[in-house]
């Protein structure tokens, strides 16, 4: 079949440890939060006070058979207004859950994670990816990460969660958030981190309005033209809820709509660039989220080969 907006032959692969991520489509992350506290869904892979780890697993079993390419396993709660842990309350979340994956599933395991100790330990547990809302600015999880070899994904996030949405302000958020993430860069890039092994997230939601999501989605293109490979998170966020007037729970249509919205002007960018850096998109509903890019790329795959004809 010839490609299309959605596929392309020099699309890069991102290569994680001992397995390889193939970026020449999005790639759908499924959210594991093994929290109490979570916005979303905290509290629902637990059993008492401790992350129920059967059904944990059957968790990343459904998502992994709806088509999940990376199980995205995190500790410490980051929504607004959230306090943080101890190392120990994370590592005693985390590890249990990326051993256990690691052992039953052929599962590409990211971490959400921002601690260096964290960082280590998982990736000797078997995980494959550092996914990291604070860009690596902890100490010393900037020399973990890279002492790892995995990829690592740089999110910007103004303030912390504990503060973040207390009346964010900027003056040029598209070129703010742009300005922080290349720094970042330069910063993985100086510690020894390849830059074909770095991704960037520009945060929606962490610090930001309703006004300045918008102008990050709308602005997407000049994210692509850093030549890194995008994280995008939309699913179920306040400004999905903002946009429809919904709650958390009946967020579902909004959030799978935004990320097809996101995969098109990516995808669009890219065909008229030639870049080959790739997006994921890290999401609460699995299934869901994969049937619209089924639908969305075999539509635009037949198009493509009408158009070739």
């Amino acid at each position: 079949m010839a490609a299309g907006l959605f596929t392309f032959m020099n699309a890069m692969t991102l290569t994680c440890g001992t397995k390889t991520l193939d970026l020449s489509r999005p790639a759908v992350m499924g959210i594991v939060n093994i929290t109490p506290d979570s916005f979303s869904d905290g509290g629902q892979l637990y059993a008492g006070e401790k992350v129920d780890l059967d059904k944990t697993l059957r968790t990343v079993e459904s998502m992994l058979a709806d088509g999940a390419d990376i199980i995205d396993i995190g500790g410490e709660s980051t929504r607004p207004g959230a306090s943080p842990v101890t190392t120990q309350q994370e590592l005693d979340r985390v590890l249990p859950v990326v051993q256990a994956v690691s052992s039953r599933f052929d599962a590409l395991i990211s971490v959400d994670t921002s601690t260096a100790q964290v960082i280590t330990q998982a990736s000797e547990a078997g995980a494959h990816l550092i996914n990291d809302v604070r860009a690596l600015q902890r100490e010393g999880a900037l020399h973990a990460a890279a002492a790892t070899g995995l990829p690592v994904c740089l999110m910007h996030m103004q303030n912390q969660p504990d503060n973040m949405q207390s009346d964010p302000v900027y003056t040029d958020v598209v070129t703010e958030v742009l300005d922080f993430l290349q720094q970042r860069k330069q910063a993985c890039l100086n510690a020894g981190i390849a830059s074909e092994q770095i991704l960037l997230d520009p945060g929606f939601g962490f610090g930001k309005t309703l006004e300045h999501n918008l102008a990050l989605s709308s602005s997407l293109d000049r994210f692509v033209d850093t030549g890194q490979s995008l994280l995008l998170g939309v699913s179920r966020k306040s400004m999905i809820g903002q946009l429809i007037n919904s709650a958390i729970d009946s967020r579902l249509v909004g959030s799978v709509t935004m990320a097809l919205l996101m995969v098109q002007w990516v995808a669009q960018r890219r065909a008229q660039t030639g870049a080959s850096n790739g997006i994921i998109l890290r999401v609460h509903d699995v299934r869901e989220t994969v049937q619209a890019l089924t639908v969305w790329q075999r539509t635009m795959d037949f198009k493509q080969e009408i158009n070739n004809l």
